[in-house]
């Protein structure tokens, strides 16, 4: 693959291909919602604390370097707000999709993990079914877009990553997380958009305000 991206594209892309399988009733995202998504505490690995204009700046390169993200406004509303466009370069399967999300946003994973963690947002059998999936995204002929890693030193399973991005090394795959973390339901990143789908709201009552009380001065 010759795309190459950094972490912090690395994150925002995940995060707006995970919110469009997981939460397509608040996609595409604000700007707002998306640092949000980025900084979420569970389902992320590592976790980061973006800044808005970070977000902003990346949004940027992934959509004038990549062309992986667009810009989209809706009628009546000043409040910009972003997709990606994967589907534009690569036609993947929901499943696919799914497990490089997960990958995405959450780094190397085994295909026990992957299918526990990508189950949320398409369903999957059992392992067998995502080693097969992997299999697929890794002999493309476009491809490849995954890479089985070496063997860790007292794991049983080799991991999987994407090659969205040059593949980690061995010294910066970051260890399993508890299970406890990974098994926070998804109902916490639909609250999550709910409470930014609100703030959006408030922010655009204020801006109608605004200019109501602008025109009602014009007539004054």
């Amino acid at each position: 693959m010759e795309l190459q991206l950094n972490a912090v594209e690395q994150r925002v892309l995940g995060c707006l291909m995970e919110k469009e399988m997981a939460t397509p009733e608040y996609y595409p995202l604000t700007l707002n919602a998306l640092v949000n998504a980025c900084n979420q505490k569970n389902n992320r690995s590592p976790v980061m604390a973006l800044s808005s204009e970070t977000a902003a700046q990346t949004l940027y390169e992934l959509r004038a370097e990549h062309k992986l993200a667009v810009e989209v406004s809706s009628s009546g509303s000043r409040v910009l707000k972003y997709r990606h466009c994967i589907a534009d370069h690569w036609n993947f399967t929901p499943a696919e999709t799914a497990l490089l999300c997960e990958l995405l946003v959450r780094g190397p994973q085994t295909p026990g993990d992957l299918r526990a963690h990508a189950s949320r947002l398409h369903p999957l059998a059992d392992s067998a079914e995502v080693e097969e999936l992997l299999s697929r995204l890794a002999d493309r002929e476009d491809g490849p877009f995954v890479v089985q890693l070496e063997k860790e030193p007292g794991k049983r399973e080799r991991r999987w990553a994407h090659l969205l991005a040059e593949p980690p090394a061995p010294s910066e795959i970051p260890a399993d997380p508890p299970a406890a973390q990974s098994a926070i339901p998804a109902r916490e990143d639909r609250i999550q958009m709910l409470e930014n789908e609100i703030s959006g709201l408030r922010r655009e009552l204020a801006e109608m305000k605004e200019v109501l009380q602008g025109l009602m001065s014009a007539f004054d």
